[in-house]
């Protein structure tokens, strides 16, 4: 995949070289051909000598850009660039030279402009790979050597000194300290690191240095999946960049009778040519791709990753809202509302075992514990062999005594006997905890709702357009009705498992376009049947392929913040394209009459189609988005 990767970028630049390479020889030529006409030569054995420069022009350049067009051609990818062959071929046909170049010279300058513009558009994604390392330190014996990060193997050990960023996944085998994860997980929180502590790629390194053992390659961790992610939204080809095809295939009939029946009524061959001159939109229809990127990079500068831009395109056509519950309109990080201790352990003496060792967690429950912990001044024991495997719990050795934090079906699996022994089951979350190797205590949670999120949900309506609101949970009936309760959701669906949550979205689908958003491994496939996916995306790299955009920080006003930016860049796609058209279905009206010449016309064109790329360009430029939650952001 690598490889065909940078061929492909190869490919890509050399291409745009190409057509720098033409648009620096179209300039020279006509530079060429205006000197030579200052000096008023004559023709040499009825040969004009001013016209030379041009024929060079018209055969290398023009034979480059025409051999492109037409093997889009071939591979039946019709549009506004067929009028280019057509204008260039009637050009030369007619002697209009001059004509001939300018049209090279606005194809070749377009697709600069395209390559200029894209760039800029994207930069925001090509920060990610800016803030990863370029070398590593592998640490073997006692000596350390600087490698590539392609060279890191799995189980290699790696040095990371202070300050530096992760360059691969792995776990800590030596030190103690603290890493910044809050570019990946969108938590503003620095995680205590220990022997036995999972380290994520990306994550920037505290004061200590650390040790870990590579767990994969760094083209397999998830910062290389984050930076593979974002690279792959520039490659699709959304839906909406054929709906400009679209235009350009009407488009192209409608410019050639138009210029046939200029050329028919007028009898005049050169009203053909500026027809077509003025109908070459070509360097237009790139404002669509732009306008798309522009959208992707201001989604990039407000935290959201843009997977498939279709997103973009679809999102303000939903009606249909549908959520999932923890995580999405809830926090996802349960308070702590019960200790419950079992016969000969107290409260606080439970509750300092499992916070000494839910430190060294990222679950979300792990928040809450230490919350607890810190507010009722507990002293944190010292903790080794930490082990979080999923599905089997967190357990490490915390003072010398066996910790283990695990959940209720799993004791109860492992000894039936306790089923007895532990508290009733009740509403909210729940953790039970195992100290050397005995049931010591069940831990009560609670999850709060977002408090933006009554009024993200009201505004969803009134703003957005949606006509439906739904919320479906695997959690109990009353958790779900609760929620629904406080947040104003009518229909909400409790207890429902993946399989049922997929039927109904795709029910609802049918009947209209939905937006589904999730943050579970659970949420995955009902992501993939919606029309439009959004995943909350810091637990589960699953969830994030299935959905079409991903909110790492967990935000509803950045939900909201990409309905707006899908809304502006559909507003500026349709004024840039109609606009453009519209203006060059003006030109073509004056050119059939006359009153535009076939150079005249080649230089409006330019112009019209500079302007429809700059104001595509906008999204690039704004920094701000408006949003109608601003100041909620958590």
């Amino acid at each position: 995949m690598p490889g065909a990767k940078t061929r492909e970028c190869q490919a890509r630049w050399s291409a745009a070289g190409l057509n720098i390479a033409v648009l620096v020889l179209t300039v020279v030529g006509m530079v060429l051909h205006f000197v030579l006409m200052a000096f008023s030569l004559r023709p040499v054995m009825g040969f004009d000598l001013i016209d030379v420069p041009l024929f060079v022009v018209v055969i290398l350049g023009g034979g480059v850009l025409v051999v492109e067009i037409i093997s889009k051609v071939l591979q039946r990818d019709f549009g506004a660039d067929f009028l280019a062959v057509l204008a260039f071929a009637t050009g030369v046909a007619l002697g209009e030279y001059l004509t001939a170049s300018l049209i090279i010279l606005m194809l070749s300058g377009g697709q600069v402009l395209e390559a200029f513009a894209m760039r800029k558009a994207s930069s925001a994604l090509n920060a990610l790979a800016d803030r990863m390392p370029v070398v590593a330190h592998r640490k073997d014996g006692e000596n350390i050597t600087d490698i590539g990060l392609d060279d890191i193997a799995i189980d290699d050990l790696i040095a990371i000194f202070p300050h530096d960023t992760a360059p691969v996944d792995g776990v800590v085998v030596d030190g103690h300290g603290s890493m910044d994860e809050s570019y990946l997980t969108g938590e503003p929180y620095v995680v205590a690191k220990a022997p036995g502590a999972s380290v994520l790629s990306g994550a920037i390194n505290g004061d200590a240095v650390l040790i870990i053992r590579a767990e994969r390659r760094a083209q397999d961790s998830r910062y290389a999946q984050i930076i593979q992610v974002m690279a792959e939204a520039e490659q699709k080809r959304p839906k909406i960049r054929r709906i400009g095809d679209q235009i350009g295939i009407w488009f192209a009939p409608f410019a050639l009778l138009v210029a046939g029946l200029a050329w028919y009524l007028s009898g005049d061959s050169v009203r053909f040519l500026a027809v077509l001159v003025v109908a070459t939109p070509c360097p237009l229809l790139i404002a669509i791709p732009i306008t798309i990127m522009s959208a992707i990079s201001m989604a990039a500068r407000r935290g959201i990753v843009i997977r498939d831009p279709t997103v973009l395109e679809r999102l303000p056509t939903c009606t249909t809202a549908i959520f999932d519950k923890t995580g999405t309109l809830t926090y996802g990080r349960p308070e702590l509302v019960a200790v419950l201790p079992a016969s000969g352990h107290s409260e606080n003496d439970v509750l300092r075992l499992a916070a000494s060792l839910e430190r060294y967690s990222k679950h979300p429950l792990a928040v809450a514990v230490l919350a607890a912990a810190n507010a009722r001044n507990l002293a944190l024991g010292d903790v080794g062999m930490v082990s979080e495997k999923p599905g089997q719990g967190l357990s490490g050795v915390v003072d010398g005594r066996d910790i283990a934090v695990t959940h209720r079906k799993k004791l109860i699996k492992s000894d039936p006997a306790l089923a007895d022994i532990l508290p009733p089951s009740a509403s909210g979350l729940e953790c039970a905890i195992m100290i050397d190797g005995a049931y010591g205590a069940t831990l009560q949670f609670r999850d709060s709702p977002r408090v933006e999120g009554r009024d993200f949900v009201g505004h969803l309506g009134p703003v957005h357009h949606f006509k439906k609101i739904m919320l479906l949970s695997g959690d109990r009936e009353s958790e779900v009705s609760h929620l629904s309760k406080l947040l104003g959701i009518d229909e909400s669906l409790a207890s429902q498992t993946p399989e049922q949550k997929v039927e109904i979205v795709r029910r609802e689908t049918a009947a209209a376009p939905t937006l589904f958003m999730g943050d579970g491994i659970n949420d995955a496939p009902a992501l993939a049947v919606a029309t439009v996916g959004i995943a909350f995306g810091k637990h589960s790299a699953v969830t994030a392929e299935a959905a079409g955009a991903v909110i790492p920080e967990s935000s509803l006003q950045t939900v909201d913040e990409l309905f707006h930016i899908s809304t502006a860049m559909r507003r500026i796609l349709l004024q840039s394209v109609i606009g453009g058209m519209v203006l060059s279905i003006v030109a073509m009206g004056f050119a059939a009459m006359g009153y535009i010449s076939p150079v005249m016309g080649a230089v409006l064109q330019e112009g019209i189609d500079v302007i429809a790329i700059v104001n595509a360009l906008r999204l690039a430029l704004v920094r701000n988005i408006h949003a109608d939650l601003v100041g909620e952001r958590q």
